[in-house]
């Protein structure tokens, strides 16, 4: 182990200030799956901050969202201010009991299953998911980006089956469970922020047959997203031109990536197109930290780190160049 604890989430700039006083600011942030490609949200009328946000918009919202992900319409839609925040409320679509999740995977998966009062376990294969009151996983996977396979999906059998889709969206076409919710016992979860690059926004969605989206939207209640994720979540639904730009370019970032951590010893070994999973010497994790440059680390899995992708040209280059002092220091 490197000697020095992890950071509990991606994007904690604080505490990696803690970790690493002595770093040089500001970070470069590698520590999330978001997109360094933000979409360009254009200005937003004044009016979308002082009013309250209108019921007919959130349904225009819902509706696209149908449309973008391929659920059956827009009853099968309901948008919350971030996927977070629904994990609880999903997770209480059934009474109490077990609950297994597909694992290793996103650590609040199992936070909020426990909350709404489930006896958790994790599983190391897709088949374990079988026959449980709630099952879960995160498809593809973070942090590894393993991807079951729909039809595989489809057969299990279970009280409620939860498919985080957070980041389908860089994936081959065909993969999602978005146009089978309409069958009954599956939601699945669609993450905005992450490949628009707009996780401040606070926008996510549940996909579920209706009355589960009733059930859902009443534990919301009224005005749940802000007028502002509402305009921007239009926005950048509506332009199908950028999304299918930007998953080429994130194909390619993500290959350069690859060869880059190749070139210092660091192996590949899975990842979407928005972060990579490698493996590699101890201690890399701390030689990038104390030169500004926060990836994320996993508790009791020494020697792998997540990299996201750098956001430009000088952030390629000082990744470029930490790397090469960790290099240097292991005398490589």
């Amino acid at each position: 182990m490197d000697g020095i604890p992890g950071v509990a989430h991606g994007g904690d700039l604080e505490a990696a200030r803690q970790l690493f006083p002595k770093a040089p600011a500001p970070f470069l942030d590698l520590s999330t799956g978001i997109n360094p490609h933000g979409y360009p949200v254009p200005p937003l009328g004044a009016e979308v901050f002082a009013r309250l946000p209108e019921p007919a918009a959130l349904a225009r919202l819902e509706a696209l969202a149908a449309e973008r992900y391929g659920a059956p319409s827009a009853a099968h839609v309901v948008a919350a201010p971030g996927t977070q925040i629904l994990l609880p409320l999903v997770a209480g679509l059934v009474p109490p009991g077990e609950a297994r999740i597909l694992g290793p995977t996103y650590a609040e998966h199992r936070r909020a299953a426990e909350l709404a009062g489930h006896a958790v376990g994790e599983v190391g294969a897709v088949e374990g998911l079988e026959g449980a009151g709630l099952a879960v996983l995160v498809n593809p996977n973070n942090p590894d980006g393993r991807l079951v396979e729909r039809r595989v999906l489809l057969d299990l059998t279970a009280g409620l089956l939860v498919v985080d889709e957070a980041f389908i969206e860089v994936m081959p076409p065909g993969a999602s469970l978005a146009g089978a919710v309409g069958r009954g016992g599956l939601v699945v979860l669609r993450s905005f922020g992450k490949f628009h690059g707009l996780a401040g926004v606070r926008l996510g969605f549940a996909l579920a047959e209706p009355k589960v989206v009733e059930r859902l939207r009443a534990r919301l209640g009224p005005w749940a997203v802000s007028g502002p994720a509402i305009a921007a979540g239009m926005k950048a639904l509506g332009d199908t031109v950028w999304a299918e730009a930007m998953r080429g370019r994130l194909a390619a970032e993500a290959a350069r990536l690859d060869a880059l951590l190749g070139r210092h010893g660091l192996e590949v070994i899975g990842g979407t197109a928005l972060f990579r999973l490698a493996r590699g010497p101890e201690g890399v994790f701390a030689g990038l930290g104390r030169q500004g440059v926060l990836v994320r680390r996993f508790e009791g899995r020494p020697g792998l780190l997540r990299f996201g992708l750098p956001g430009d040209e000088p952030g390629w280059e000082r990744l470029g160049r930490a790397l090469d002092g960790c290099s240097a220091g292991r005398g490589g």
